[in-house]
């Protein structure tokens, strides 16, 4: 196999320091990382050093690459790239996370934002040198006519910055997120949006998780001066080249999951859950404190739902698990707080010594949430928009017993899961509790035939079929 490089903001690998001084690895998670588990050969994943534990070890290792042996990545030789810490939290905070995320989940409250001043064209800068650092780092390592997969809307410049650096390669980039459509992508200034557009068409092959945001890309590139849309070949002309655009879903590794789930840790919290709730249902959710994930208006549902039928009191449980997310951003700390201070408003309304009928814990354990998917009777996935929403395909394939899924139209996976879900506009809290009260009625024989066709489509495109197709089209 020639050479492949990842580009991406996070790496497969983070350092913290221990008491000693020493560094120790720990192994990143997610579906990227699951993808090159089985990618054998030369292989390069690129990185930025996200904590100073990172940029030291980083600072350490040879040529800033660190090895499979020192570090416990899967094979795969890693560079952290040590990017200053103003430059990085400027491009990250202020133009990634706070820009870009929101044009495509479209989140703004536009009478007062965004509001592209001084301010953000110094975060626009900032996220250019950001995208130029990868782009030298990928130019410096790749081996002639190497394959460079560049990952999201963090590193949307860089195919294009590469491209200038070495035409030679061929060069993929993927949106794990949505892309806007174009009456929202005009928030942006209108160089920034073409700057972003040539950035991403600057690759051979542009991939979406689905069709929907496929076709939004096109629509944009559609208004770039310049540029030749051919939505039938699924092809954009600009600047002498030709980019493909591709469609590739994302799902679950259904064996690794479930693997996973039979561990002594995740048993021992599925039975302290059961112990919690005793025989009452399970209505399940887990996300991030992120504003696009709707945690509040999912709240707001199962207490509308707990409202209307009252029959439903004593006899259910809400187990909602948020994990925190971007807590260095003053909107997602008062998102957090507007959960929690929901929470203990429904437990004030609707709670009994005997019963407590939400529970919201807001800190990360992966194998308690493994535990929830398990038992779950109904799994809640309600986000505003959402690239894919894996949460949504892990529950049921790793349902015990079988769940109902009530799943928002507008995350990426009701495009595999609509048909045995329960779809639901997220913006309407009426409509989400009505279902939820259809999930709960439904009856056993049904959810279990729903959820065996829900966990079959969750794993019919494992992460690593997901990488190695890709692959395939940069031939």
């Amino acid at each position: 196999m020639s050479q492949v490089l990842v580009a991406s903001n996070r790496g497969p690998v983070s350092f913290s320091t221990a008491g000693d001084g020493s560094l120790v690895a720990r192994r990143g998670g997610g579906g990227l990382v699951s993808g090159l588990a089985g990618l054998r050969g030369d292989v390069l994943w690129v990185c930025a050093a996200l904590s100073e534990a990172d940029r030291t070890a980083a600072r350490k290792a040879p040529d800033g690459r660190l090895d499979e042996a020192g570090h416990d990545v899967g094979g795969t030789a890693v560079r952290m790239l040590d990017i200053p810490a103003a430059t990085y939290e400027r491009a990250y905070n202020g133009m990634a996370n706070s820009t870009l995320w929101f044009v495509h989940h479209l989140l703004y409250d536009t009478p007062n934002a965004p509001c592209f001043d001084a301010r953000a064209r110094r975060d626009r800068q900032s996220y250019e040198a950001y995208n130029a650092a990868f782009a030298d780092a990928l130019a410096r390592d790749a081996a002639p006519g190497a394959k460079v997969v560049v990952q999201d809307y963090h590193l949307s410049l860089t195919p294009a910055m590469l491209r200038e650096r070495r035409p030679d390669l061929r060069i993929g980039h993927f949106s794990h997120t949505p892309w806007a459509p174009p009456e929202y992508f005009r928030l942006l200034p209108d160089d920034l949006g073409a700057e972003l557009l040539a950035g991403v068409l600057g690759a051979d092959q542009a991939g979406f998780l689905t069709e929907r945001w496929a076709s939004a890309f096109l629509d944009c590139c559609a208004l770039l001066p310049g540029a030749r849309v051919d939505r039938a070949a699924r092809t954009v002309r600009y600047a002498g080249r030709v980019t493909r655009v591709g469609v590739h879903g994302l799902g679950v590794d259904g064996a690794a999951l479930r693997e996973r789930a039979a561990a002594p840790d995740v048993a021992e919290r599925a039975a302290a859950l059961r112990a919690r709730v005793g025989g009452r249902k399970l209505v399940v959710r887990v996300d991030r404190t992120e504003l696009s994930k709707n945690i509040v208006r999912g709240l707001a549902a199962y207490r509308e739902l707990l409202t209307n039928h009252p029959e439903w009191r004593g006899r259910v449980v809400h187990l909602a698990f948020a994990y925190p997310s971007r807590t260095d951003l003053a909107s997602y700390r008062a998102y957090t707080e507007t959960v929690l201070r929901t929470a203990e408003e429904i437990n004030a309304e609707f709670g009994t010594p005997d019963w407590q009928p939400l529970i919201v814990e807001v800190n990360d354990d992966y194998p308690r949430s493994l535990a929830a998917y398990r038992l779950a009777d109904v799994l809640l996935v309600n986000p505003i928009r959402d690239g894919m929403n894996l949460v949504a395909k892990e529950g049921p394939a790793l349902s015990d017993d079988g769940c109902a899924l009530v799943l928002s139209r507008e995350a990426g996976a009701a495009a595999d899961l609509g048909e045995d879900a329960l779809l639901v506009n997220p913006f309407d809290v009426s409509q989400t509790a009505e279902a939820l009260h259809r999930a709960l009625l439904m009856p056993a024989e049904e959810r279990a035939r729903r959820c065996t066709r829900l966990a079959e489509a969750a794993t019919a495109l494992p992460p690593q079929r997901w990488f190695s197709d890709q692959l395939d089209e940069l031939k």
